[in-house]
């Protein structure tokens, strides 16, 4: 698959509105996410040998954790080599973007999502690149924090004012279930 050209297409196409989803959550822009993105996919395609397959049932489930694994790392990697503190980009968004796997494609569903990830964005970098390793991603704060190059206590500490941040802008019913974003 690495060297054939029209498999590539194919899986670039299939899982580009995955990495843009993940990309854009830590870039600044729809346009800086994109080259991230592409950024990931030369890494994926470069080291595509080096993908393990342990469990044939869920190949594609490994293949995505790969693929985000690599996005991740390429969207950090990008910011840091342009620089990227400020957060004030509106660069468009194409619309499949926001389709997500497992979760169903309502109107209802890509509208949350658009919201979360629009207050996300108000995150400060700092405080949202490490909302997202942790909250979203999984990652602990060691991991962040080898990542990062920052302490563990800058990141539990980025994680909890980030958390404060964002509760400011949730509305709540009577059993602290979220109903929507204000």
């Amino acid at each position: 698959m690495v060297s054939d050209a029209k498999c590539q297409k194919i899986f670039y196409d299939r899982y580009l509105p995955y990495a843009l989803r993940i990309s854009y959550r830590y870039v600044h822009s729809f346009e800086n996410a994109a080259h991230a993105a592409n950024d990931a996919f030369v890494k994926i395609f470069k080291n595509f040998t080096k993908f393990e397959i342990r469990d044939h049932e869920h190949i594609e489930s490994m293949l995505m954790g790969w693929i985000r694994r690599i996005v991740i790392n390429a969207s950090i990697d990008y910011m840091s080599r342009e620089n990227l503190v400020a957060n004030n980009g509106n660069g468009y968004v194409a619309e499949t973007a926001w389709e997500k796997k497992g979760i169903g494609n309502s109107g209802e569903n890509r509208l949350l999502y658009k919201e979360l990830i629009a207050l996300i964005r108000k995150l400060s970098p700092a405080y949202r690149v490490v909302f997202n390793l942790h909250v979203i991603d999984g990652y602990s704060h060691q991991e962040i924090a080898d990542m990062l190059g920052i302490s563990v206590g800058t990141s539990k500490s980025n994680l909890s004012k980030a958390r404060a941040f964002l509760q400011k802008y949730l509305i709540k019913d009577d059993n602290g279930n979220v109903l929507c974003f204000t």
